[in-house]
């Protein structure tokens, strides 16, 4: 069975100007022709478009994606082994990317309807505006980080001061957990993580659980952050961290 250069497009969401250059420059040179001369693509050439579009999506030259393809000693398989690796690490990469969004939350105006009295009523003499442009420059282009300004531009000092207070309550019994030696292991302490992971959702943007497990890790290695939680209780951020790994793992293995 073979197809036409318009169906290709189509199956492929491609234009035809595209294929024909990649007809031109011996990238994708259909298998056969029509009787009146037209381009007629094959399933093995479909195949070949699939791993083009691949390794253009991840930033590859054409001349690189040449190469690559028409190495002779790669087989299908080596071609699948080299996608997972590049998928596994633009994933880590969009994750760590995601967990950075995080800083956000304390780095940008949160407060961003209310007057100066107002927030200080919220955050006390914590200034919300601290690491702003660090943040806009280092990840204003995540969705993540869009989504969570969405949000924080519709807030009101009372939602703020929901925010807080269930923050505050949320330490409170995280720090009592603590005090009686409660594992991070434990099924309370992954419930309370659970309940973290379920505010970031409610009120910023939405934290799965691989996110989180990164956010736990950048409370421990971020000095910021892992003052912030500690503060809370001395080695709070290195227990949340093991918490939030912990409720991820049996999440994954519910």
């Amino acid at each position: 069975m073979s197809y036409s250069v318009g169906q290709v497009a189509g199956f492929a969401g491609v234009t035809v100007r595209t294929l024909h250059h990649y007809d031109g420059i011996g990238l994708l040179v259909p298998s056969e022709r029509s009787h009146a001369g037209h381009r007629r693509y094959s399933d093995a050439d479909l195949d070949r478009l699939q791993r083009i579009l691949f390794y253009r999506e991840l930033g590859f030259p054409l001349d690189e994606v040449a190469v690559l393809l028409d190495d002779p000693d790669a087989d299908p398989r080596a071609h699948l082994r080299r996608q997972h690796e590049l998928l596994t690490a633009r994933i880590e990469k969009l994750s760590r990317m995601a967990a950075a969004v995080e800083h956000a939350m304390e780095a940008r105006t949160m407060g961003i309807n209310l007057t100066p009295e107002e927030k200080f009523e919220v955050f006390g003499d914590k200034d919300p505006e601290q690491y702003a442009e660090e943040a806009e420059q280092r990840w204003g282009g995540t969705e993540a980080y869009a989504e969570s300004q969405r949000r924080a531009a519709r807030y009101t000092k009372e939602d703020w001061k929901r925010i807080q207070a269930e923050t505050a309550d949320w330490s409170e019994r995280y720090g009592a957990l603590m005090a009686a030696g409660q594992p991070a292991s434990g099924g309370a302490a992954m419930d309370l993580a659970e309940e973290h992971r379920q505010h970031i959702c409610r009120w910023f943007y939405a934290c799965g659980y691989e996110l989180h497990t990164c956010l736990g890790e950048m409370y421990v290695s971020d000095e910021r952050f892992k003052a912030f939680y500690d503060a809370m209780r001395p080695g709070l951020a290195e227990h949340l961290r093991d918490a939030i790994a912990a409720n991820a793992a049996r999440h994954a293995t519910a």
